[in-house]
């Protein structure tokens, strides 16, 4: 092997990491929103966990096929309505009490104001 091929290999075998990385994290958050109970998703990550390390050692051609294959399941299996954290943007207390506006001043005397 010379070293452009070497090289080449590499960052190809890099980049294949990275999208792996991606998919498993993002498909363990979407097993979490699945999941309704913790013993239920303790399963379920396993069983996702046993099916990305069933294909570890395949060659590069055929990872770049299970990548596609896998992004592909999870677009069409993701969570119609996933959790978010209620602080989060997208969560239900996201703003809930924003800073007023310049120019609005608060009175905290509850009807006890001086006229």
């Amino acid at each position: 092997m010379s070293f452009s091929s070497t090289a080449g290999y590499l960052a190809r075998r890099a980049a294949q990491k990275e999208r792996v990385r991606i998919l498993y994290r993002r498909a363990l958050k979407d097993t979490l929103n699945w999941a309704v109970h913790r013993h239920l998703f303790y399963k379920d990550a396993s069983d996702l966990r046993e099916r990305f390390e069933a294909n570890r050692h395949e060659n590069l051609d055929t990872i770049d096929k299970l990548i596609e294959n896998g992004e592909a399941s999870y677009d069409k299996w993701r969570h119609p309505d996933p959790y978010i954290v209620p602080w989060a943007p997208g969560g239900s207390k996201f703003t809930r009490n924003p800073i007023p506006p310049a120019g609005i001043e608060i009175i905290y005397d509850y009807g006890r104001e001086d006229h």
